[in-house]
């Protein structure tokens, strides 16, 4: 006796066996949507120190770094001329030192949906126990705030049933020769099947290429189950560990584009990481506890929904930027130096069109 018998086609356990499973109600063939997780604890506030006062400015750049860095930035564009970097006369350094608050909540989702793969020997553990919750199954998170994915097959939601596409064949038509074994004209005789009066060698006389995909069968494997006749059905658990990141930068009037500050670092006044933080307080800054206020409030809210709050992260950051005021050739000319890196930012009044072969 077949044991797939037992078991329901592959289309019908949807609304009929699975529906009942206890916690996955809503698993449905092509995705049961995000389940809200357990309720979360109640943040615990920690101390709080804010930085010394001599921590809250970082000291201008000297003209020798300023100039090093704008000779470093112009020799990375290969369009660039020398000559504004080298030959400029530095007038004047004027920092605009911009707190930088990030806010990074670690979550982990969770979502069910139908999954089939072909039956490779596996159990057939439907029923046999009670399956387990969504969220009771066990997943191997990474290190905090490290982006990961990972699929799980839930156990005792497993069932072997018959491959629909190929009826248990385990073979399908080949549907590049549509079974003919035979796809496209021979490029010997175009198809003619002779050759100079002769029977064409190359596709013996039929006038066509033999089709590589079935090697002439005109069939082939079946791509459903991949010749295995059977399918394991079952409710595939996808966790997903998420970072999120959100920045809000005071700005300090430099000009300059808040946009270009993501990709430096600066100096760190402050950092608290816990399950669920407290907004910033007693900063010297009132904008920067402002935006710890609702950033964290909006956050909790938003992510404590569908997904579950692993970790936060925030840090106050200290970003240095100068701008940087020159003359070259009798002209006025600026650019900016910021960040830890010292990377730059600037109009350059010296390029030309070059073309790389």
């Amino acid at each position: 006796m077949n044991s797939a018998a037992m078991y329901p086609p592959v289309s019908a356990p949807a609304g009929n066996m699975f529906g009942n499973v206890p916690g996955y109600e809503g698993t449905v063939a092509g995705g049961g949507g995000y389940l809200p997780p357990p309720m979360p604890l109640e943040p615990i506030a920690p101390p709080q120190p804010g930085p010394a006062p001599e921590d809250w400015t970082i000291p201008s750049l000297t003209e020798d770094v300023a100039r090093s860095a704008f000779k470093s930035y112009a020799s990375d564009h290969c369009c660039y001329s020398s000559s504004p970097a080298e030959d400029g006369v530095i007038t004047n350094t004027e920092p605009f030192n911009t707190y930088r608050y990030r806010l990074e909540t670690f979550t982990e989702s969770r979502s069910t949906e139908w999954a089939t793969k072909p039956h490779e020997g596996e159990q057939a553990d439907f029923y046999t126990q009670t399956a387990p919750r969504p969220w009771e199954v066990l997943a191997q998170a990474p290190n905090y705030f490290t982006k990961h994915k990972q699929e799980i097959r839930v156990p005792y939601t497993s069932s072997v049933q018959n491959c629909s596409s190929c009826q248990a064949a385990g073979t399908i038509v080949c549907d590049k020769c549509q079974g003919s074994g035979y796809d496209k004209n021979c490029w010997v005789c175009n198809g003619t099947g002779t050759k100079l009066d002769e029977s064409c060698n190359h596709c013996d006389g039929k006038g066509k290429e033999r089709c590589e995909e079935c090697d002439v069968n005109g069939m082939k494997k079946c791509d459903t189950c991949k010749g295995k006749r059977m399918l394991l059905t079952y409710i595939k658990l996808k966790v997903e560990w998420l970072n999120n990141v959100e920045d809000h930068v005071v700005s300090q009037n430099s000009g300059m584009d808040e946009g270009d500050l993501k990709a430096v670092s600066g100096k760190e006044l402050f950092k608290n990481s816990q399950y669920l933080i407290y907004p910033v307080t007693g900063f010297p800054n009132p904008a920067i506890a402002e935006a710890s206020e609702r950033m964290v409030r909006d956050h909790q809210a938003k992510y404590g929904q569908a997904s579950r709050i692993l970790q936060q992260r925030q840090t106050v950051e200290l970003i240095p930027i100068t701008k940087v005021q020159y003359k070259w050739k009798g002209n006025t000319h600026a650019y900016y130096v910021y960040g830890n890196e010292n990377k730059v930012s600037a109009d350059y009044p010296a390029t030309c069109c070059c073309v790389i072969q």
